[in-house]
């Protein structure tokens, strides 16, 4: 079999060719170390001068567009597009990240600006809005988001001599922000007359609240606020793109290709005309400048970088170059010297020297360059052009040999045959030219079997055959030099090809993913003697496989840098290096070939750390040759948690019912019942899908969870508590490491983690919004303030909370598969790792996001399927079980030994203080010393060693165990069979907890007389349950086949069980032996009953339509009720055992006449005459009130009536058990409802005197026990909602006030927009505060101290026509009539002891003075105010909030202003 694991070998980085100069600015820098730092494609690179070295970032996964240095000049963030783009954070010494900042931007990150002290990060999105994000972004947390302006914004610059002010600059706007609180507020730049209002490019802060700004036409416009003060006309001849501000004053930069500096009052001091010096050249145009002491760096549109030292200003000098913009396509390697040339869209032709890392010749074309090779002797390139012509250059001087145009489409691909003779040439005009080379290029040749363009070529070694790829993915071959095609397989099979770059034939299969567009891989290169190929595609990745490769989905490592697509790719002539190229990033990168290492170099050598794994040995394919998932594994991953409905849509849903309930409203309707439940005790634990999910508390209760339940166990009184905040399914529980707090994760479309503490039962933090579908895996850090959490999406993200402020801390993508367990550093809370299906990632905190690293396996084997983890004695250690029996010992990210532990998988894994305990698919507890080195001892769970008291049965022995836990000198086990046992460290076993096993349980019977009742289930078991204050199983029996119902005989002796295979027994319901058994039907057995009385017929139903009489005492079937249209799903007996009443799934009521099974048709009025021994129906008109109103979505799946015929509970398909008043007449009725099932209640039964309610709810396995209370016994419950599928408003009950305010709509707006944009307190307000004497009044002209009167202007203007008019130059509010009490509330207040009255009208809040009657205002908002309230803390005096309305409704726009300001 041919192998398809990825090479041992790999590639690492050694230098990137190139700059990013197009549609980027200011991106270039000096760093602490004078290291140079710019970017190019998705790499961030750190250039030494002076050791010509470079170190590459490798944390992004597309183009990076922005870049910002740290005042420190050490850390670096950068920004890129993508859907998803994120800010990386890191540091340029060690090139590592240091934080991420994500899921606020979208399409990219145009702009990024460090604040004065480092600590804040501000970045400008390319959305729709060009969104301004202010971060603080250590922790990776925004502080604030606004909208930046309608068009592009280029540039955006910290104020550094004041706080907290932000100024923005792009097309045709600047604009000055604030930011207060969390908000920010710009205005927009006043041109006035000064200067034309044009497209500002770049800026720069200066103090007393100048700013510099390089304008398109390159004037340099001053601002002083937000005034234009002055231009700086014809600063360049062309527009400036780039402003630098250091200790010495400024730098400039344009598109004239010149630098100016000047000093800090922006005198001119030089300027440098890059275009007049040595290396200049006509259309240089600058990007950035970098000023710092005697030395600028200045970064070029065309990809150079020079380096001026300000004594030599006229010799610049160049550091580094690459293709300018346009693609780049062709790539060829010197046959003998480590030369690399390429040719690109730019037209230019350009050498490279390996060695020196430099560009060693350029020549520039008349046409754009799209292929190129080299003669087997090194003397000639060949080059091909877009325009169908090719020319050939001597190597040694870049002379021109020869110009043949043939074609008129591009060539894309040309060769030279190995024996140096024969040039072959591929155009998209689909066929291949060749060409004699010592005939001074004449055409000798022509291949034309292909229908596309000519895409690869390869030569034979003995230059007679030419194999071709075309666009079609069809492989051809041709004899040379004719060109004759050859079809005959025979000729073809010894061929042996000098080289190999072909992407499709048996010998690259591999190269291709399972599912791909044939055309995504661009270029292959084989290294025959190495034995692998590398390749390079569309999605910006450069793969080396082994070679030859031959089946598809073959595993690979993968390397990222380039953004696009990497177009071609060749090893170079010695093997040691491979050059990859870019499109449309027009770089080209050199990677070192590593050989195979030897396995004791392999601890110095992290794997690279990134964002995307860089190192990954995926393949596209399932991995077949990984060993056979466990059968248990298997069926696990395959549960899906997704639901049809989920609780959340509820409301919803009921307003999509809204005709519904408006003709239900005008009925009356049935009160609730006075009754009510409360959930006694539930026999279940989740271990079937769950694990590690058990634990001790510190007062020795016990902690699990199942179905929507989390529960407290006290062993010795044998009770639980329960916290029943959650409303579907729980699949994860942790425990706090200090107190007895709990987080518990649930399945919800917004699926929510719920911390609770175990006394109380009280939450204390719900968290919710990051994860969809469900949350599968929590763990608490050693100090307990954080939580990390894993969800059930796609793309199993791991999110990291502080969970008492409810605040995500980091988030970041965990798998594609499935993870089953997270694990905090006990250490180093900002260290974590995961397990899951081939899956060993370990995970650092960065700011906003997480960065992973696989654990590196070394020659140890393979990445196996993880079912476990946990940390050990120190920070660097950590121990995983495997799905294969072993437990794999780690230190740092190195696998470092594996010792194997169990027979299949180790499920569970406990840390103690010296050694470990591990339970494994096989039933065993094995206790371990704190190396894994010696097992000391082990535990079989079987039935022999229980304890002698112990009460319950183990359905079987070495039950797969799924949890462990340790304390109070016990070990705690759960099992995927829903038991928890008690393991004495001296042997015996207790068992605590049982429940059904995985599968749906319907079937459920109560006993005539006696507190007992019995379940069946899809687990194939039969089990009678101890409803007395013992709550223990009593027995169980296995089934051959799973079973939906049963029920006892009416003395209690004997016990019927449908099953799902159409048969059905009869059992003795103490032994549970068989009495009797029969088979008629082939179809599920959906109900079945005895009659009332003696018992004397037996009716069965079945899910093929069906009613099947029997008579127990002959064993005979002596009836069939026929007539049914669809499956049988609730049966009743009369009192008198001659009346059979059935429901049907097609919502049908019919009754059959006992024991022949006639059909009779009964009217319903007489129905409710009838005295029945039983009502579980869920049809007919005394059960009309049962139904919801989205009674399409959710089926009402079982009822039961009381013995006193009042109160009628019903399971549905939603998780609620509800009670009703019976009976429920009259459409949607009034109930109790009760959550604690997490799906559907498949069945509810009272016991036979109505204390208890018993219900079982389907997939959760639960079985459930629920008090009756009678009405005066009521504490104030959990649960006991008092409601209907109706609100309340229904029911009248409202004033005609509350009505209308009620109907009020504050969205009809004329106004769209903002009128006057929203900013702080006014500056000419903040001066005038005014003096004690004002506020009492004694000022000349002052108000009298009360005036009930209008006070008097203080000047009456009579209307001097003859005075020349003075212009007006600001309206002051003076006055404001009116208080808004029409729909607000609670908004007057005092302050200041009573001195004021604070409330609000209009837009406006506005503070009363009693004693003068005069008024201030706060006038900050823009539209009506609707709320206000006052802070009452004494260290907050006089600070008031109010609130708004907005078009965009939700957006509450709260301004906290302080009183007295104005």
């Amino acid at each position: 079999m041919a192998d398809r694991s990825a090479p041992s070998c790999h590639l690492r980085l050694e230098w990137v060719y190139g700059y990013r100069g197009h549609q980027c600015r200011n991106n270039l820098y000096y760093t602490a170390a004078k290291e140079i730092v710019y970017f190019v494609a998705g790499v961030g690179v750190v250039y030494s001068p002076r050791e010509h070295r470079q170190k590459f970032y490798l944390g992004h996964q597309d183009d990076i567009i922005s870049l910002a240095l740290h005042p420190e000049r050490v850390l670096v963030a950068t920004g890129q597009v993508g859907k998803e783009p994120y800010i990386c954070v890191w540091d340029s010494y060690t090139v590592q990240t240091v934080s991420v900042l994500k899921d606020v931007h979208t399409h990219g990150i145009a702009c990024l600006a460090f604040d004065l002290d480092g600590q804040r990060l501000v970045s400008v999105g390319l959305d729709s809005k060009n969104t301004v994000c202010v971060w603080d972004w250590r922790k990776g947390k925004l502080l604030s988001m606004a909208p930046g302006h309608t068009d592009r914004i280029f540039d955006i610059s910290w104020d550094l001599y004041q706080p907290n002010k932000l100024v923005s600059c792009g097309v045709k706007h600047i604009k000055f922000w604030s930011l207060c609180g969390n908000s920010l507020t710009p205005k927009r730049g006043v041109f006035g007359k000064t200067g034309d209002l044009q497209t500002i490019l770049c800026l720069a802060c200066a103090r007393d609240e100048v700013t510099y700004s390089g304008a398109l036409n390159g004037d340099i416009y001053v601002w002083k606020g937000i005034n234009l003060v002055r231009t700086i006309q014809g600063a360049h001849a062309a527009g400036i793109f780039s402003m630098n501000a250091c200790e010495e004053g400024f730098a400039t930069g344009g598109r004239d290709g010149c630098v100016r500096l000047w000093d800090l009052n922006f005198k001119p001091i030089t300027v440098i005309d890059l275009r007049e010096t040595d290396q200049g050249y006509k259309g240089l145009s600058v990007r950035s400048v970098c000023w710092r002491g005697d030395h600028i760096l200045v970064g070029t549109q065309d990809s150079e970088i020079f380096e001026i030292v300000v004594h030599e200003r006229n010799k610049p000098f160049l550091i580094m170059q690459g293709h300018c913009e346009g693609e780049l396509w062709a790539l060829a390697v010197h046959p003998t010297k480590p030369l690399a040339m390429t040719g690109s869209d730019d037209r230019s032709v350009r050498i490279w020297s390996l060695i020196d890392h430099a560009l060693i010749a350029r020549c520039n074309m008349e046409e754009p360059i799209r292929c190129a090779a080299v003669s087997t002797d090194g003397i000639h390139l060949a080059l091909g052009m877009k325009d169908g012509s090719f020319t050939v250059l001597r190597v040694r001087d870049m002379t021109e040999v020869v110009h043949i145009k043939d074609r008129k489409e591009a060539i894309h691909e040309l060769k030279y045959s190995p024996d140096g003779n024969f040039l072959a040439v591929g155009s998209n005009d689909s066929s291949v030219d060749i060409y004699g080379v010592v005939q001074r290029y004449k055409k000798v040749g022509e291949c034309i079997g292909s229908l596309s363009f000519i895409t690869h070529m390869d030569w034979s070694s003995d230059s007679k055959y030419l194999q071709t790829n075309d666009g079609n993915g069809k492989r051809l071959f041709y004899r040379m030099p004719g060109g004759k095609e050859v079809t005959n397989k025979e000729e073809l099979k010894g061929i042996q090809w000098a080289s190999w770059t072909c992407v499709s034939g048996l010998e690259v299969n591999g190269i291709w993913p399972k599912y791909s567009d044939i055309n995504d891989i661009n270029s292959v290169d084989a290294n025959f003697i190495g034995q692998v190929m590398v390749t390079a595609d569309d999605y910006g990745i450069v793969k080396l496989f082994r070679y030859p490769c031959l089946r598809k989905g073959a595993k690979f490592k993968k390397y990222l840098g380039h953004s696009a697509h990497v177009t071609n790719v060749r090893w170079s002539h010695d093997h040691q290096w491979v050059v990859s190229i870019g499109g449309a990033d027009h770089s080209v990168f050199q990677w070192k070939f590593v050989p195979d290492r030897k396995l004791k170099d392999t601890l110095h050598i992290a794997p690279q750390e990134s964002l995307v794994d860089s190192n990954s040995d995926e393949s596209d394919s399932d991995q077949s040759d990984v060993p056979e998932l466990d059968s248990e594994i298997e069926q696990e991953t395959q549960i899906t948690y997704r639901r049809q409905v989920y609780k959340e849509d509820l409301p919803q849903l009921k307003e999509q019912c809204k005709e519904k309930r408006k003709s239900a409203a005008s009925k009356r309707r049935e009160r609730a019942p006075g009754n009510s439940i409360r959930l006694h005790f539930v026999h279940g634990y989740r271990g079937y899908d769950c694990r590690s999910n058990l634990f001790y508390t510190q007062t020795g209760e016990i902690v699990y969870h199942v179905a929507a339940v989390g529960v407290v166990y006290n062993r010795q009184q044998n009770t639980q508590r329960f916290y029943l905040g959650h409303d579907d399914d729980i699949l994860c529980l942790a425990i706090h490491p200090l107190k007895d707090y709990v987080a518990t994760g649930q399945v919800g479309r917004d699926s929510s983690i719920h911390i609770w503490d175990t006394e109380t039962i009280k939450p204390l933090s719900v968290l919710k919004g990051y994860h969809q579908y469900g949350v599968c895996a929590v763990d608490f850090s050693a100090d307990g303030k954080r939580l990390a959490s894993v969800g059930i999406d796609d793309n199993h993200t791991i999110v990291l909370w502080d969970w008492k402020k409810g605040e995500k801390l980091s988030a970041v993508r965990g798998s594609k598969d499935k993870i089953f367990v997270v694990k905090i550093n006990p250490y180093m809370p900002d260290k974590l790792i995961t397990v899951g299906i081939k899956h060993m990632k370990f995970w650092r905190r960065a700011g906003g996001g997480l960065i992973g690293r696989k654990g590196c396996i070394g020659a140890l084997g393979r990445t196996d399927t993880m079912m476990c983890a946990v940390y050990g004695w120190t920070e660097e250690m950590a121990f995983s079980g495997t799905s294969t029996g072993d437990v794999c010992i780690w230190r740092d990210v190195f696998l470092i030994k594996t010792v194997k532990a169990h027979d299949g998988p180790v499920f569970s894994m406990h840390a103690l203080e010296k050694g470990f305990v591990t339970g494994g698919k096989d039933g065993v507890v094995a206790l371990w010393d704190d190396t894994f080195e010696r097992c000391l001892k082990t535990y079989a769970i079987k039935r022999a060693a229980l304890a002698p008291g112990s009460k319950g049965l183990l359905l079987e022995d070495n039950p797969s165990i799924r949890a462990i836990s340790l304390g109070h000198g016990h070990i705690l086990v759960g099992t995927k069979n829903g038991e928890i046992l008690e393991v004495d460290k001296s042997g015996p076993i207790t068992l605590l907890v049982q429940g059904h096993m995985e599968g749906e349980v319907w079937g459920l019977a109560t006993h005539p007389h006696l507190p007992i009742c019995a379940t069946v289930s899809d687990d194939k078991t039969l089990r009678i349950w101890d409803l007395s204050p013992s709550h223990c199983m009593l027995a169980v029996r296995k089934l051959k086949k799973g079973g939906r119902c049963c029920c006892f005989s009416p003395d209690g002796k004997a016990l019927a069980v449908g099953l799902n295979d159409g048969s059905f027994l009869i059992v003795n319901a103490d032994t549970l032996e068989d009495l009797v058994s029969f088979q008629h039907r082939k179809d599920v057995i959906s109900e079945i009953r005895f009659s009332p009385g003696a018992g004397k017929y037996l009716a069965v139903a079945s899910c093929d339509n069906f009613v099947d009489i029997y008579n127990v005492m002959s064993s005979k079937r002596v009836g069939i009720c026929k007539g049914a249209s669809s499956y049988i799903t609730h049966m009743d007996w009369d009192i008198r055992g001659k009346l059979l009443q059935v429901n049907t799934g097609a919502k049908e009521q019919l009754f059959f006449e006992a024991p022949r099974g006639k059909k009779q048709t009964i009217p319903s009025l007489e129905v409710e005459k009838i005295g029945w021994a039983s009502w579980t129906s869920v049809l007919g008109s005394c059960c009309e009130g049962i139904w919801p109103i989205i009674g399409e979505v959710t089926d009402v799946t079982a009822s039961c009536l009381t013995s006193d015929s009042k109160v009628l509970a019903t399971g549905d398909d939603f998780g609620f058990v509800k009670l009703f008043r019976y009976p429920a007449k009259g459409k949607f009725g009034k109930f109790k409802r009760y959550v604690a099932h997490s799906t559907h209640v498949t069945n509810v039964r009272w016991t036979y005197d109505d204390s208890l309610l018993v219900t079982v709810g389907g997939a959760d396995t639960s079985l459930m026990l629920w008090t009756y209370e009678m009405e005066g016994h009521r504490d104030s419950r959990q649960c006991d909602s008092e409601e209907s599928d109706l609100d309340s408003e229904e029911d009248g009950g409202y004033d005609s006030d509350v009505t209308r305010e009620n109907e009020i709509n504050y969205t009809i707006k004329a106004l769209s927009t903002n009128i006057r944009p929203m900013f702080g307190i006014k500056p000419h307000l903040q001066q005038k505060e005014p003096t004690l004497d004002e506020r009492q009044g004694v000022v000349r002209g002052s108000r009298p101290p009360v005036s009930r009167a209008l006070p008097q202007p203080e000047k009456l203007q009579t209307n001097n026509v003859g005075k020349k008019k003075r212009p007006i130059e600001d309206l002051i509010l003076e006055l404001v009539f009116g208080y808004r009490g029409k729909d607000c509330r609670n908004n007057v207040h005092y302050l200041n002891d009573g001195a004021d009255v604070i409330y609000h009208t209009a837009s406006i809040g506005i503070l009363y003075n009693v004693a003068t009657g005069s008024q201030s205002f706060y006038q900050e908002h823009n539209d009506d105010i609707l709320c206000l309230t006052v802070n009452q803390h004494p260290k907050f005096t006089n600070i008031v909030a109010t609130g708004q309305e907005t078009q965009q409704i939700c957006q509450l726009q709260l301004l906290l202003f302080t009183c007295g300001m104005q």
